[in-house]
C-alpha cells in the first residue's frame, strides 16, 4: 500500500531532525578541534617565551610583553616580518595565521 502524504511528510521531518542533528554534533567537534589546536598553539608560543627569557613569566609582566609587542608592530614590524620569512621557507607556522597582521599592514 502506498504511504499517504502525511506519512512521507512525517519520514522526511524525521529525516530532517536526524540531519540537524548530526550538523549539530559535527559543529560541536569541529568547535572542541579548533579550542584545542589554539590551546596548544598558546601553550607552545608560552613555552617559548620563557625558554627565550630563561625563566617563567610572571602574570604581571604579560600587559609589558603584550605592550611590547603592540609597539614593535608599529615600529617597523621586525618580529612579525621575521615570522613571515621563516614561514615562507619552513612549514613550521602553518598553523599560524598572519592574515589580520598582513590585513592591518603590520607585515
Amino acid at each position: 500500500m502506498a504511504k499517504t502524504y502525511d506519512e512521507k511528510i512525517a519520514e522526511l521531518q524525521r529525516k530532517q531532525a536526524q540531519l540537524r542533528e548530526q550538523e549539530k554534533k559535527l559543529k560541536a567537534r569541529q568547535s572542541e578541534a579548533e579550542r584545542k589546536a589554539r590551546t596548544r598553539r598558546l601553550i607552545q608560543i608560552g613555552g617559548a617565551v620563557e625558554s627565550v627569557l630563561g625563566r617563567p613569566m610572571d602574570e604581571k609582566e604579560i600587559p609589558t610583553f603584550v605592550s611590547f609587542l603592540k609597539r614593535e608592530g608599529n615600529f617597523g614590524s621586525y618580529f612579525l616580518n621575521a615570522m613571515k620569512e621563516h614561514r615562507e621557507s619552513s612549514d613550521i607556522w602553518d598553523d599560524i595565521d598572519l592574515s589580520e597582521e598582513e590585513n592591518n599592514g603590520l607585515i
